[in-house]
């Protein structure tokens, strides 16, 4: 049976008896507290579980001028019926081996009787009582199915305690406190599914009634602490006594009521007059009311309290899960038909959609034609050039249960034309199949004709962000298409906007499309963090590269004729106010311990690297190459900006490469000129950052490899896995 019907059934048993089992556990705790009260009043003797009916009954007789009946309940309390000299009425709580009154019996509060009534049949009578019975079989089968669940999330039961992977806190809380309190709910509802059935006559069963003969003669006369019963029998195993009504009378007897069956006792000779033996199912009853109350132990009370507080929490927890799983909404700009890039996603929780969403919201504010769907869904897609796929694994390497059908898809529906495919394995390093059906997925694509692998497959362990910015790194350099690689941007929980000045800004001219922002904030940040902005007031959202300038924000932007995120900041005045939302890239922040850095780039990847040349207090040496297509009044100012951090001994030298100009040059031709110069950098443990377009990237990286694999004789990513080279490209 797969995985989506056991989900299925979970969700929809405990939607089908929500309201009624919200009430039946909210009752159950009151009711739990109620029987953890009732048993600290000091009505219990010492040794009780040792007093006889023949050290009882006689002391009984004696303290009293007429007993009508004794019971014992299931706090082990003594209770005597009776009546005293003045013939008024007794009833009390005593001492069995005096007769002793030791407290009053107080009736329950009508709180509590509303409560239990309540709790037992919705004050439906019959009816009620049915509904209660049919809510308890379904709590056992969500019980169930909940212990399946579990069991297949923890591939197998040999894992079923091991550590949970905390995706967030309602499904943490929902898993882990579903096997702590696994047995004290499922005796809840088993107990209350047994009482309900027994006491609708489900097992039919009569009372055995058995005569005895006479044993003794007619003479024999015993007293009450000489009949062999009542020494045999213990005052912990009753539960009511009858007295005789007339003493002395051979034809008025003791009756006792036992757990399990009723016996007539002659009050003179002591014989077994007559017994009635209870069916198993009134015992079943009995020990079934006893688990399902907690009332004869104090600690199973207390533990029944907690499983019915936690139903509470379980059913809020698991409607959260399910709105966190659904919660996040796809919205595909483009039909199938169309779309050049297509993402599936394979998600058992969420998770993995939600970063499946974040890259497909980016594709569609950079003007992408992106198409965001479950695997499940998967078809043909003419018009596709790349294949994204992220997915989660499930039980021992299952699917998710949105992508069990997309193995028998993928062979039905063939791609006509080659795409580019990546996968993303979603998944928790503390579970032996780690990514397990990632990988299944890789191999199938890697089966099909017009499939062809851009990224190997990239596993990320417990939603880790900066695992995920590695591949967002990885697939913008192959594709050329840019991802934000900020890990923030990949956070889940998204903190609250924050309002932004706007301090100065510059406007663009016929020779310069681009212009510089002031924005002022209470927020800290470094140069090289990203900053969102929502200019249509969505949730899409346009990320800029910070730069730090006199602990204002320092935008460089490019004004182009359709960008909303441009025109937007372009049409700010100063004193405006913009919301948006810092986000910290500690990736790309200025190196604290290098002696040496680079600093590459081209257009407006400038902007950062603005600010951390005039924040380098530590007068690291510092040199910067940038790339333009014109020499004009921005490069002028640049320039400028330039000789008074080298009068500073903030910066070592300004180096620029205009492509566009008479002798044009590319930032490349400048690496290429002084490659002595960056093969002794990295050599020397410098760093190297680059920022600007991902083809500026693509080309510098080529150039630099040939130059440390010449000169130093190791490749470019031998710096990279050493952090010497850091990116930051769109």
């Amino acid at each position: 049976m797969t995985l989506s019907i056991w989900r299925y059934a979970h969700y929809a048993l405990a939607l089908l008896s929500s309201a009624f089992l919200l009430i039946l556990s909210v009752t159950g705790v009151i009711l739990a507290i109620d029987a953890v009260q009732e048993k600290s009043p000091a009505y219990r003797v010492d040794n009780f579980e040792n007093i006889t009916l023949a050290q009882s009954l006689p002391a009984l007789r004696e303290a009293y001028v007429e007993v009508l009946q004794v019971t014992v309940d299931h706090n082990d309390f003594v209770t005597i019926e009776a009546m005293d000299e003045d013939g008024k009425p007794i009833k009390a709580y005593i001492n069995p081996l005096t007769g002793e009154k030791i407290g009053e019996v107080i009736p329950k509060s009508q709180f509590i009787q509303w409560t239990t009534a309540l709790h037992r049949s919705l004050f439906l009578k019959e009816t009620g009582r049915t509904i209660v019975g049919v809510v308890s079989f379904l709590l056992l089968l969500i019980t169930i199915s909940g212990l399946i669940l579990i069991i297949k999330r923890q591939q197998g039961i040999r894992h079923f305690f091991d550590k949970i992977n905390k995706d967030f806190f309602e499904q943490y809380f929902h898993v882990v406190t579903g096997r702590w309190l696994l047995i004290p709910v499922f005796m809840i509802a088993l107990t209350g599914t047994i009482i309900f059935m027994v006491r609708l006559d489900f097992f039919q069963k009569d009372n055995v009634e058995i005569q005895h003969d006479a044993v003794s003669d007619e003479s024999v006369t015993k007293e009450l602490k000489d009949i062999d019963f009542f020494k045999n029998t213990k005052l912990a195993d009753v539960e009511k006594i009858e007295f005789p009504f007339i003493p002395d009378d051979a034809e008025e007897p003791f009756i006792i009521t036992l757990k399990d069956r009723t016996v007539s006792i002659n009050q003179v000779n002591g014989d077994i007059m007559q017994e009635t033996k209870f069916p198993y199912t009134a015992v079943l009853e009995k020990i079934n009311i006893d688990l399902h109350t907690g009332r004869t132990n104090i600690i199973w009370a207390i533990i029944l309290g907690l499983a019915s507080l936690n139903i509470v929490f379980f059913m809020y927890t698991g409607f959260a899960i399910t709105f966190k799983r659904t919660r996040t909404k796809i919205k595909n700009k483009y039909k199938a038909e169309n779309a050049n890039i297509v993402i599936l996603f394979g998600s058992e929780n969420g998770s993995t959609l939600f970063f499946a969403n974040q890259i497909h919201k980016q594709l569609l504010s950079d003007g992408k034609r992106s198409f965001l769907t479950e695997m499940n869904q998967y078809k043909t897609y003419p018009e596709a050039k790349h294949l994204l796929i992220f997915t989660s694994t499930y039980g021992l390497g299952d699917a998710p249960s949105n992508a069990t059908k997309f193995e028998e898809l993928l062979t039905k529906y063939p791609q006509n034309q080659e795409i580019k495919f990546t996968i993303v394995g979603f998944g928790s390093k503390a579970y032996p199949d780690f990514c397990a059906y990632a990988l299944h997925v890789e191999q199938l694509l890697e089966q099909q004709s017009w499939a062809k692998k851009l990224v190997d497959l990239h596993t990320v362990n417990d939603r880790s962000t900066a695992e995920f910015v590695t591949w967002a790194h990885q697939w913008s350099e192959k594709s050329l298409i840019a991802l934000a690689t900020a890990p923030a941007v990949y956070n889940s929980k998204v903190p609250r906007l924050k309002k932004f000045t706007v301090i100065d800004k510059t406007t663009v001219t016929e020779d310069n499309a681009t212009f510089k922002v002031l924005l002022k904030c209470n927020q800290k940040f470094e140069s090289g963090d990203l900053l969102a902005i929502y200019p249509a007031n969505d949730n899409r959202e346009r990320f800029y590269s910070i730069g730090k300038s006199d602990n204002y924000i320092q935008l460089i932007v490019k004004l182009f004729p359709d960008g909303l995120g441009s025109s937007f900041l372009h049409n700010l005045q100063k004193g405006n106010t913009i919301e948006g939302r810092i986000m910290v890239n500690p990736s790309f922040h200025f190196p604290a311990t290098t002696s040496k850095v680079a600093l590459i780039a081209n257009g407006t990847g400038i902007a950062p690297f603005l600010g951390m040349v005039s924040n380098n207090y530590a007068k690291t040496e510092v040199s910067l190459y940038a790339g333009f297509r014109h020499n004009n009044s921005l490069t002028q100012e640049y320039q400028n900006w330039a000789n008074q951090e080298i009068a500073k001994g903030q910066l070592e030298q300004l180096y620029f490469a205009f492509s566009r100009e008479e002798n044009k040059q590319y930032v490349m031709d400048l690496i290429r000129r002084d490659y002595v110069y960056f093969a002794n950098l990295l050599n020397d443990e410098g760093v190297i950052m680059i920022c600007g377009a991902l083809q500026m990237q693509k080309d510098v990286e080529t150039v630099l490899d040939k130059i440390v694999t010449a000169h130093n004789g190791k490749p470019l990513s031998y710096y990279k896995e050493n952090n010497q080279i850091l990116t930051d490209c769109y």
